[in-house]
């Protein structure tokens, strides 16, 4: 498969999409590299670590490899200030590369200490989840949390690659698979109404990781997200889009307790939640709903939210990066395959809240990821 590029204003640099690239990840890393700097956990570095280091050992250059711990509860500046202090005691100079191997947390962390240690060096993205692969890897959001939000410290910072193995998916658990599928669904929902409706027909092919389906969806989710990269870099305007759902699914992050919810479970339910509210505002049709509605449950994430409490949720809305002027707006949808990004009555979020809050269901939920597991069987 072709590269996909990713056109920005340092340049431009190739996801590379391929079963088995982990093999051949040396071809990616820049020949005047000193150093290079593996950032796992401890559950990635088991299964592919040494994979890596094996690829990476024809190229004659020190490997440092520095583990941190496992989950967004750990996405933090403590974490950060550990990465910090291996890479000072190691005397990194700025010609060493980071390769951030694991999945969004890992990809947003390795990638804000490159973007920040000695003012910046560079780094290239493996990702190891579908959710990573498919969104966070690309287009150079770096950032830690803060414990009054998510994402609230951070850079734009790109990397010199995106390396993609498909095969490493196949040890993803099936909560991570269902997670990373909310973010394919997503960019149908937002750009491409085709691609939607061909993850409709296909979602039991992805479920069971079927290699071909995968392969297309993560490419056009790249592709997808590269155009809008290209054209708006910095999240002034249009890149906006890509948050859908995630007004809404940040809030039940942060209101759960980070890591209770998986990014990409909050970001369906708030998939749902964000249907609802268009069409309140803009009139998205009921049919279109209601197929958000089903997609989301077929890819067996939560589609009811947890009662935070009303308060609760208008706050930590509040706190979303797209409100301007203490006014909330939200990436909404006229229909499938449209998005645009306004602020909202609050009588109808009100009311949005209403219909979607409630009790989660955690005994379907179980059996939802147990039907999931035994069709990837």
């Amino acid at each position: 498969m072709a590269p996909v590029n990713v056109a920005t204003s340092a340049g431009q640099y190739p996801i590379h999409i391929a079963p088995g690239r982990l093999q051949h990840i040396a071809e990616s890393v820049p020949a005047n590299a000193t150093r290079l700097v593996v950032i796992s956990n401890p559950v990635v570095d088991g299964l592919y670590g040494e994979v890596l280091r094996q690829a990476l050992a024809g190229l004659n250059k020190p490997v440092l490899t520095i583990i941190v711990p496992d989950g967004e509860a750990f996405k933090s500046l403590d974490t950060l200030n550990t990465i910090y202090d291996r890479m000072l005691t190691e005397k990194l100079d700025r010609r060493a590369v980071v390769l951030a191997l694991g999945g969004g947390v890992i990809g947003d962390m390795a990638g804000f200490a490159a973007a920040t240690y000695m003012r910046g060096i560079r780094y290239m993205q493996i990702p190891t989840t579908l959710l990573a692969q498919v969104d966070s890897s690309v287009g150079g959001k770096t950032a830690v949390n803060h414990p009054l939000g998510k994402n609230m410290i951070g850079a734009f910072y790109q990397p010199v690659s995106v390396d993609i193995d498909i095969n490493v998916l196949r040890t993803l658990p099936a909560r991570e698979v269902s997670a990373g599928l909310a973010e394919v669904i997503k960019y149908g929902l937002i750009l491409d109404r085709a691609f939607f409706e061909w993850c409709e027909s296909n979602v039991a092919q992805l479920v069971a990781l079927d290699a071909d389906a995968l392969a297309y969806a993560i490419a056009r989710c790249c592709e997808l997200k590269a155009q809008v990269v290209s054209e708006d870099e910095k999240e002034t305007g249009l890149r906006a889009i890509l948050n859908l759902g995630h007004t809404f699914g940040h809030a039940i992050e942060a209101g759960l307790g980070f890591g209770t919810w998986l990014h990409g479970e909050a970001v369906a339910c708030g998939l749902v939640q964000a249907a609802v509210l268009s069409g309140k505002v803009l009139g998205m049709p009921e049919t279109d709903i209601a197929r958000v509605r089903a997609l989301v449950r077929a890819i067996g994430c939560p589609d009811i939210a947890p009662d935070l409490g009303e308060s609760t949720w208008l706050d930590l809305m509040q706190g979303d990066k797209k409100t301007e002027g203490g006014e909330i707006r939200y990436v909404l949808m006229p229909a499938i395959g449209q998005a645009v990004v306004q602020a909202a009555p609050l009588q109808q979020v009100q009311e949005t809240l209403s219909a979607t809050v409630g009790d989660v269901a955690i005994d379907r939920r179980a059996a939802q990821l147990a039907d999931l597991s035994g069709a990837r069987a």
